[in-house]
């Protein structure tokens, strides 16, 4: 454990390293992004130069989780610092929900105002589209986005068969939002070939504005998410498929973060943390990535769903060629940032724990016993070291079948698991129990995850609601 001296050091270490400002954060949030999706972590499709790049110049995070395997659930846990259900946010929230995050959370980015930082997002909210719940109430200065996944629209293939008057009741029209104030009520398809461009431009442009204080960029991308779109310029690239071209303009957003970080002489005092927030929609087949040798996909808390690729870029400061196993968590972000920028952790119980020695010592440790994964509010698993238990659950799968073609999906099955305990570090897959072989393990993690699930369940907070 550090004493608060040892904390003091690392504080003035880092900020020594940039002149005395506080670093700037760029962390760009995949939507159903798999673990096999890009180069670093085993896509071979198609290339993806400037994340190969990044990966060569940063380090690799192979064990890294998100809080729950769907959307508002797990970007609620990468701002907050919170587990999801702490915070009252489960699911995906729709253009009908009365929820969103409650305005007495602290994100990432009221965190980083502490210090005067600029604060941005530019993507894909869904937190709340209520303006209550909108990025400038949760410590952006600027938002560029949709309010939620850019599914949910009359074009549906669900409700495609319907007219449009029915249509709408149950998917409303797709807004784009600027600020506060919608700039476009009715989002097309062609408008949607420009988001990954326009989020990127935008991203650029606040950087090169706010060169000169410290910034924090949230970049929460649209895409992999269905329906795939992409711009003109990458259409048919990949030679793989729309999803191809699809990630090879995500790979090339990436590249305009890393260039204009170098033009502005920002890479040495500049975290980028490229991740996902889910593993990949599996029953929509060749629209949906790869979770490589992961279990299932998102909506279930098997590796597949959960356990994502990120990796951690700040040359001469972050090793580069380097690689992480130890487990983590984006709620583990927030604390860490906290510790980066010298801010004060908010009053409120937190999950997440300062894991910057992870980014740069090989031989640092998880600062976390273990970490919990939920799904809607049903605790499923724990994770602890190299071991993983499941506690008995139904789940959905496609139970080895091919998923649908040309963005409309095929039905899920129902699966069904014991408990059962799994040796990661030797079935990456999640397939052999061992649970009557490690007996004194299954009690052990057995007992960690009664005892937390009591002890949330006492200490939930209300998601905000209007």
């Amino acid at each position: 454990m550090k004493t608060p001296f040892a904390n003091f050091i690392l504080t003035f270490f880092i900020l020594s390293q940039v002149g005395g400002r506080p670093p700037n954060v760029v962390i760009m949030f995949m939507d159903d992004l798999g673990y096999a999706d890009i180069g670093p972590f085993g896509a071979t499709n198609f290339p993806t130069p400037n994340l190969d790049q990044m990966a060569k110049e940063g380090r690799k995070f192979t064990d890294f989780y998100v809080t729950q395997a769907v959307c508002s659930a797990s970007r609620a846990g990468l701002l907050t610092g919170c587990y999801n259900v702490r915070i009252g946010i489960l699911g995906a929230l729709s253009p009908k929900s009365k929820t969103g995050l409650n305005p007495d959370e602290t994100t990432i980015a009221e965190i980083c105002k502490q210090q005067g930082y600029a604060t941005a997002c530019f993507g894909k909210w869904h937190l709340g589209h209520h303006k209550k719940f909108l990025p400038l109430q949760h410590g952006f200065d600027e938002f560029f986005g949709l309010p939620y996944s850019n599914d949910m629209w009359p074009y549906h293939p669900g409700v495609s068969h319907l007219p449009l008057e029915k249509r709408v009741k149950r998917w409303p029209h797709l807004p784009l939002i600027e600020g506060n104030k919608v700039i476009n009520p009715k989002v097309t398809g062609k408008d949607q070939e420009l988001l990954t461009k326009q989020y990127t431009e935008r991203a650029v442009s606040f950087i090169k504005k706010n060169k000169d204080m410290p910034f924090f960029v949230y970049l929460p991308h649209s895409m992999v998410h269905v329906p795939l779109y992409v711009s003109e310029a990458f259409k048919g690239k990949s030679g793989a498929g729309l999803f191809g071209d699809v990630i090879m303009e995500v790979d090339w957003s990436v590249g305009e973060i890393m260039k204009v970080l170098r033009q502005n002489n920002l890479d040495k005092n500049t975290l980028f943390i490229f991740t996902s927030d889910n593993g990949p929609w599996l029953n929509y087949g060749d629209h949906a990535g790869s979770a490589g040798p992961l279990r299932e996909g998102k909506g279930t808390m098997f590796d597949g769903g959960c356990r994502e690729p990120m990796i951690a870029w700040w040359p001469g400061t972050v090793p580069a060629n380097s690689v992480c196993k130890e487990p983590a968590m984006t709620i583990d972000i927030l604390p860490t940032i906290a510790k980066l920028s010298g801010s004060l952790l908010p009053d409120r119980e937190l999950d997440g724990k300062n894991i910057w020695p992870l980014f740069i010592d090989d031989q640092a440790r998880s600062p976390q016993e273990a970490y919990y994964l939920y799904y809607g509010d049903q605790l499923q698993a724990v994770r602890q070291g190299k071991w993983k238990l499941h506690f008995p659950h139904g789940y959905r799968t496609m139970a080895g079948k091919p998923g649908g073609t040309g963005g409309i999906p095929k039905n899920y099955s129902k699966g069904q698991i014991e408990l059962s305990l799994f040796d990661l570090h030797q079935d990456i897959g999640e397939s052999i129990n061992m649970e009557k072989q490690k007996p004194e393990i299954t009690r052990k993690l057995s007992k960690l995850g009664k005892d937390f699930d009591k002890k949330m369940n006492l200490s939930k907070r209300p998601a905000g609601r209007i």
